[in-house]
Order: structure tokens, then C-alpha cells, then sequence
């Protein structure tokens, strides 16, 4: 599917889960095992030297390791096959110590892990650009004022600055949620065949915390070869982060049609066009993040299902996590990208925002008048009356206000300078420019 890779996905991320950076991940396990181990005592230093000088994905025959994998259900057992008659080659009595004491999932699991410690990074680099954007965003329109809509109709006047605000908001959410998953889930894998390390005897532990150290990785309490919870966790991570940048998306596509025009993708050349219309402007970038957000809930059900697996090893669910996770990084990557790089562009047209809170005549501003009038008849009554106004508003074709001037109940309460203070949208936003400065404050200290 190359064809499609710079739709959906991204560079960058591509690199991090090729079949190269699989293999290298591997290879750094299997080199900083033997090097833990010289430090230990367990093996001679030259011996962890040559395995270390082999560890190189590109002495490795690929085309072999993907026919064997398809025979050994697992691409650690003739990897290490063959670093081992690499190591033979030249050092023959150090090949016999190749992968010592450890068993294929630790060195599938600790590579996996160093490939998300890139993948993380690569993600929260993307995440706090798309935050800054949203920041900067909703300064600039903290009072810009925009037709606030529920279920897709008009409800109150607010401004496109809290509206921006929320999506930060939630945005900012995620940065803590990287940083928290990151803490449990960038841990070093090595257990041996059952997760007691028994092929090492008494140093065992001692290893685990010198190969930890070779890795830079966090030597955690025990194994986890069959408890799959921290993979599973990085998966639920990305998607709630996926379902949040598809609502962004959802938002300005929505806000992107013709009828409403109230904010545009960046144009450029060959961006958002037609075959055959030449006046469209696609949301080209919407489009990417919300495809991304209808994909990846599936596959983080496929990893929550994965969890379950038999014993210490997991047969059938723990080989289903191996192209599944990878493909939610390349998504979730895709669409965060497409995200932080529109944003700070975005075209935001505040006339428009503001020709449309017209439509409803008046009808936008029926909250205010009820609030207005409840502090002298009471809100029972003052909701019945501004439904009635407002159903013969809709009826004859006619201004709220001026069906409401017309009654002597509401003139004899209200004067003409508190009509125009109630159908003035700026007079009802509450403290939606409140909400924007704690955001961003919030925002900024993070």
C-alpha cells in the first residue's frame, strides 16, 4: 500500500516501524543482553564484543528470516539463528552465548518497546506544535463571535476562541496521558522461557538491572510476557487521542461547508481540488484525521482482545499484537501531523461567523431574553412566553425582538437599551473569554 502511506500515515513514523527498525530492535536487545552479561560476569567481554560487532540489521538476510518466521510464528527465533552463524563465522566460541539466558518474546517485547520510545517521541513533538497552534489560535479569537450549535442547530452566541479553547483543552489531556503511559510502558522485557530467569541462576536479577541500564529502559517489578495491559494501554492512549483529533477535524469540516464558510483549510497548489469542479476546496486534511479516527477504534479493540492470553506465553492473540500496534502509531502519527500543520494556518473568517448568527432572526438570543424577563415574572413563565414569541417568529418571518417590542408585558420590564444589550451577542457570552485565558494559562504551564 505504499501508494497510500503519505496519505495516512507519516514518514517519520514509516522508519520507526519498518521491517528494518523491527529487526534493529532486536539486535540492540540482543547486544545489550550480551554486554549486561560481560558486565556481570556471566560471559567473557570479548565474547559480548563479537555478538555486539553482529548486531547490525543490515547483515541480516531478510528474505530467509520472513520465509522462516512464516515457520516458527515468531521472527526473534530465526534472527537469532542467524546472528548466531554470523558470530560463528568469526568468533566461534562466542556464538555459543548469543541470546544467553534469555528466551525469543524478550528480545520481540524489549525491541518493541525501544521502537515506541521513538514512536512517543516522534508523536509528542507533533502534539506540542498542534498545542502551541491551538493556543495562539484561541488567543486571537478569545472574543470573536460565532454561532454556538447542539445537535447541529443553533443554540447561543459564544466565540470560536472557547471553542478552540476545547479542543486544546482535551489536547492537553493527551500530552499528560503520553507522559503517564510513558512511565509504565517504556520497561525493559527479559523473564527467559518462563519469566524466572532460571538460565541464569542467582544473577538473574543482577543481569536484568545491567541490561535495563545498556537500554536505558526502567527494569520493572517482574515479566510481563503474557500480561499485555502496558501494550494495550499505549494502544487505548493513541486511540483516545485519535477520537480527539477527529473531532477537531469533524469541527472544521463542518464548519469548512459552503453554507457556512466560517473557516478554511490552507489552499496551496494541488491541495483540496477537483477533478472535474474547479471551484472545490476540499478538506483535505480533515478528511485524513477523520478516516484515521473511524480506523483506529477497531484495532484498539483488537489489542484490548489481545490481552487475554494462556498462561506464560500467549499463542495466536499475543502475534496478533505485532502489525496491529505498529499500524495505530502509523495512523495516529498521520492524522496528529495533519493537525499540527494546519492549524497554525487555519483561514478563520470572523464576518462570517458573525453574518451567521443572523439566520434564526433573532431566535439565537431567546435564552437571554428568558433570563432577562424570569428576574421579574419568573422563569416558568418567561420560558412559556419566549417559546410562544419565538414559535410566531419562526411562523411570520419576523425579528424576535420585534415580536417581543410588541408586547406590553415585556415593555413595561424592559427597556429599548436593555432590548439592544439582549440581542447583542457580545451582552451573552458568560465567561466564555474567562475560559480561554484558563485554558491557555493551563496550557502554557504544562
Amino acid at each position: 500500500m505504499a501508494l497510500l502511506d503519505p496519505l495516512f500515515g507519516s514518514t517519520a513514523m514509516c522508519e520507526v516501524f519498518s521491517d528494518s527498525a523491527r529487526l534493529q530492535g532486536m539486535l540492540d536487545f540482543e547486544a545489550a543482553l550480551a554486554r549486561a552479561e560481560a558486565r556481570c560476569g556471566v560471559i567473557r567481554p570479548a565474547a559480548a564484543a563479537a555478538i555486539s560487532s553482529k548486531c547490525q540489521a543490515s547483515l541480516v538476510n531478510t528474505s530467509a528470516l520472513a520465509s522462516a518466521t512464516a515457520g516458527s510464528l515468531n521472527p526473534a527465533i530465526p534472527l537469532i539463528k542467524q546472528l548466531t552463524a554470523l558470530v560463528a563465522k568469526e568468533h566461534p566460541e562466542a556464538a555459543q552465548f548469543v541470546h544467553w539466558g534469555a528466551t525469543s518474546q524478550d528480545a520481540n517485547d524489549t525491541g518493541l518497546v525501544l521502537q515506541m520510545r521513538q514512536a512517543l517521541d516522534i508523536l509528542e513533538t507533533d502534539l506540542s506544535t498542534l498545542c502551541r497552534g491551538l493556543a495562539k489560535l484561541a488567543q486571537e479569537h478569545r472574543s470573536t463571535p460565532i454561532a454556538g450549535r447542539t445537535l447541529m442547530q443553533h443554540a447561543l452566541p459564544m466565540t470560536f476562541g472557547v471553542k478552540v479553547a476545547g479542543w486544546l483543552d482535551a489536547m492537553d489531556r493527551h500530552r499528560e496521558r503520553f507522559a503517564e503511559t510513558r512511565a509504565r510502558v517504556l520497561v525493559l522485557q527479559f523473564g527467559g522461557a518462563v519469566g524466572t530467569l532460571a538460565a541464569l541462576r542467582e544473577k538473574g536479577l543482577q543481569v536484568a538491572e545491567a541490561l535495563a541500564s545498556e537500554l536505558h529502559l526502567e527494569l520493572p517489578v517482574m515479566p510481563w510476557h503474557s500480561q499485555r495491559d502496558r501494550v494495550a494501554e499505549v494502544a487505548a492512549t493513541l486511540g483516545l487521542c485519535t477520537g480527539t483529533l477527529g473531532k477537531i477535524a469533524r469541527d472544521i469540516s463542518l464548519h469548512m461547508q459552503t453554507e457556512i464558510a466560517e473557516v478554511s483549510e490552507p489552499s496551496g497548489e494541488g491541495r483540496g481540488g477537483s477533478s472535474t469542479m474547479a471551484h472545490k476546496r476540499n478538506p483535505v486534511s480533515s478528511g485524513i484525521v477523520l478516516s484515521a479516527a473511524m480506523r483506529v477504534p477497531g484495532l484498539v479493540s483488537t489489542m484490548l482482545s489481545a490481552m487475554v492470553q494462556e498462561d506464560e506465553r500467549g499463542l495466536g492473540n499475543w502475534q496478533a499484537e505485532w502489525e496491529t500496534l505498529p499500524e495505530i502509531f502509523r495512523l495516529t502519527a498521520g492524522a496528529l501531523h495533519q493537525m499540527a500543520t494546519i492549524v497554525p494556518h487555519l483561514e478563520v473568517d470572523a464576518a462570517r461567523m458573525k453574518h451567521n448568527l443572523e439566520p434564526t432572526h433573532g431566535l439565537i438570543f431567546a435564552e437571554a431574553v428568558t433570563m432577562a424577563l424570569a428576574t421579574h415574572i419568573g422563569r416558568p413563565s418567561a420560558l412559556a412566553f419566549v417559546q410562544a414569541a419565538s414559535r410566531q417568529a419562526r411562523e411570520s418571518g419576523k425579528h424576535l425582538r420585534e415580536i417581543i417590542s410588541q408586547d406590553g408585558m415585556v415593555t413595561e420590564r424592559l427597556s429599548a437599551v436593555e432590548l439592544d444589550r439582549l440581542f447583542t451577542p457580545e451582552n451573552y457570552f458568560g465567561v466564555a473569554e474567562q475560559l480561554v485565558d484558563r485554558v491557555i494559562d493551563a496550557s502554557r504551564k504544562r
